[in-house]
């Protein structure tokens, strides 16, 4: 059963345990004038888009259909399961609310910071693939080896004679993929020297090889560190299943939504 636009948002805005600023801001790879705001957010489901027919996975408010631009919000809101099911794969961008500062964060619940502190039952080496992954996508579309196609920014490879944009993500990705598996944690915003670096390759100032250099060599850490990493082979999912069930009845119980179990 499909739901409007303004349905999904109250449910997004009523249910929301935790949302934060993500994208290039919460790296500290920000170019002026440049980047819109990235927020992301995960909220709590009532209960008839559990249990019943109807279904929410996601809301994304953007100011025009095109998208955002300079300094403008750009909002995606997850349903607590559905963020959860990415997180346990290893999904780069959703993991990124379980780390970014205090400071970053817009609304968090007792629910959200129970979420943050469970980023080591989350994390595993799941992520090594999914960031190598991403890390060879993002250089196949830069290269355009992707279906002969080549990245989406025309202006930028006029400019610079590539998407420095796309080769700032792959080299990103390949960095904080490697300390993930490391650490288990991410740095946020980026660490010098790196940070400069990455700032520096998104406005032109280090060529395509260096990029590619750059991916090469962290191509090769990740790689690695799928073997070596001290990082548990899978997530708890046994655990991921039994808080989200514990999550969704508190958070309905204390809106009134539903009875207490055994209640």
């Amino acid at each position: 059963m499909k739901h409007s636009s303004t349905e999904s948002a109250r449910i997004a805005e009523q249910g929301t345990v935790l949302r934060c600023q993500v994208g290039s801001g919460v790296h500290g790879i920000t170019v002026d004038d440049q980047d819109d705001r990235d927020e992301m957010g995960v909220c709590v489901e009532p209960p008839e888009y559990v249990i019943g027919l109807r279904s929410f996975e996601q809301y994304v408010y953007r100011p025009r259909p095109e998208g955002s631009g300079p300094g403008e919000l750009d909002l995606t809101v997850y349903s607590l399961r559905k963020w959860m099911r990415l997180a346990l794969d290893g999904n780069p961008a959703v993991l990124l609310p379980l780390f970014v500062p205090e400071h970053e964060i817009v609304q968090i619940t007792d629910l959200g910071r129970e979420l943050r502190e469970a980023a080591g039952r989350i994390v595993s080496r799941r992520v090594g693939h999914r960031f190598l992954g991403y890390l060879c996508a993002q250089r196949d579309s830069l290269l355009g080896r992707r279906g002969g196609r080549h990245t989406n920014r025309p202006e930028l490879v006029e400019m610079h004679g590539f998407d420095t944009k796309f080769a700032y993500h792959m080299v990103r990705l390949g960095v904080q993929g490697a300390e993930l598996m490391e650490t288990g944690r991410l740095t946020l915003p980026m660490p010098e020297p790196r940070a400069t670096w990455l700032r520096e390759l998104r406005l032109g100032k280090h060529s395509l090889d260096e990029a590619l250099d750059a991916a090469a060599g962290l191509e090769d850490r990740l790689t690695r560190l799928l073997c070596t990493s001290e990082l548990p082979e899978a997530p708890q999912r046994e655990w991921a299943d039994a808080w989200l069930v514990e999550a969704h009845q508190r958070h309905w119980r204390t809106r009134g939504a539903v009875p207490a179990v055994g209640g």
